[in-house]
């Protein structure tokens, strides 16, 4: 590239500008779930997309984004009180380990995030965000807690019943939509504070794809 060629770099997969603030398994699910691996996308240099991209102009950026997550989840499961109580230096490893690949170090901070006392059978509220590309909405969130009042432990279809009903078939009808998680179609019948616990991505969200099935 020629220097004067070179401003803000972007990302883009057949017209759709890529949001570098998603996690790229989320991206992969929502636009391009049915394609083969590796995943062919398109780098650009100049005309940034102003209107459908965050601007990123360093690693530090991405780092506080990232870090700006990881507190809103622990509030969301622990009032923040697991992460408030970490040093700095833990946050430090925290990213130092998910940006160099270290899962050990990654590890060893995020299980602190992901533990619960035992009488209360799960987090306070479940982190999630829910994704639709046909929705001008970029995702739903809302309170939704893994136990019901009587005890009993929701389920990936109770999460779907009440925050994107149309997503679930209705009476035995014709399946409109898949629900993705990393790439794959978790039971309905799972619980929610065990996705959360397996299925969560480094930032502590469960981030689900809904997307619809071709009829092609």
């Amino acid at each position: 590239m020629k220097p004067e060629d070179i401003g803000e770099m972007w990302f883009e997969y057949e017209g759709t500008p890529l949001k570098w603030h998603y996690p790229i398994g989320l991206l992969f699910d929502l636009h391009a779930s049915h394609t083969a691996l590796p995943w062919s996308i398109t780098v650009h240099f100049k005309d940034f997309p102003e209107k459908d991209l965050l601007h990123c102009p360093s690693n530090s950026v991405i780092e506080a984004h990232f870090m700006s997550s990881i507190k809103e989840a622990d509030a969301l499961k622990h009032k923040g009180q697991v992460i408030n109580e970490m040093q700095k230096k833990d946050h430090k490893q925290l990213w130092m380990g998910l940006q160099n690949d270290k899962f050990d170090q990654f590890w060893a901070i995020n299980r602190k995030l992901m533990e619960y006392p035992a009488e209360e059978g799960g987090f306070r509220y479940i982190p999630f965000r829910i994704y639709q590309t046909v929705s001008e909405r970029p995702f739903i969130q809302k309170l939704f807690r893994p136990i019901t009042a009587e005890g009993q432990p929701h389920t990936l279809i109770d999460l779907l019943k009440e925050v994107s009903p149309f997503a679930v078939s209705q009476g035995g009808g014709e399946k409109k939509y898949q629900v993705v998680i990393h790439g794959i179609e978790p039971m309905l019948e799972t619980p929610v504070q065990w996705l959360s616990e397996h299925l969560s991505y480094p930032d502590n969200f469960l981030h689900i794809s809904v997307i619809p099935i071709s009829t092609d």
